[in-house]
């Protein structure tokens, strides 16, 4: 018989994308992003935050972010992702699950990220209540195929990891 604390695990991956317009701000993972143009949505339109919540609510086996908060509900016009990506974290929290790691891939050929991938990586871990060191932040573009290599839009992905302390049975 072990005293060993045992858990559950599980992964999560969240995609999005949405197309650059101009007359909004560009919000990439809760960071304002100076650019000529922002990114088309209901809400914010933050992919990274969307992306990352859609790969918790998957690892957690709770849907996905148009479930949880569809863009046909005007209480969610012009909403923060900083915001929802809060209550997307206090909800897994009540089901015991703890957020491990997130590692995000953001697809973009313009603007360059470089400079912000450490604000990012700062506001990410803080949202999720998590060490800066279990969140990574990358920046790819598309060598200028497709919407996202032509300029016309912003996509990202992420995975993420969830853990949950389980009961051992004898």
């Amino acid at each position: 018989m072990s005293n060993d604390i045992q858990y559950e695990y599980r992964t999560g991956i969240g995609t999005d994308i949405h197309r650059l317009v101009e007359n909004r701000k560009l919000m990439l993972g809760g960071v304002e992003v100076p650019f000529d143009r922002g990114l088309l949505g209901h809400s914010d339109a933050d992919v990274v935050l969307h992306a990352v919540m859609d790969a918790i609510l998957g690892a957690a086996g709770l849907g996905d972010i148009g479930t949880l908060f569809p863009d046909t509900d005007e209480n969610f016009r012009n909403a923060d992702s900083k915001e929802l990506t809060l209550i997307v974290r206090e909800g897994i929290e009540d089901k015991k699950w703890q957020i491990v790691n997130v590692d995000v891939t953001i697809h973009t050929e313009e603007p360059k990220l470089g400079q912000y991938k450490g604000q990012i990586k700062r506001c990410v871990a803080s949202l999720l209540a998590i060490d800066f060191m279990n969140v990574n932040i990358k920046a790819k573009t598309n060598e200028g195929l497709d919407a996202i290599g032509q300029g016309m839009a912003i996509g990202c992905t992420a995975t993420a990891l969830l853990k949950k302390r389980i009961k051992r049975t004898l």
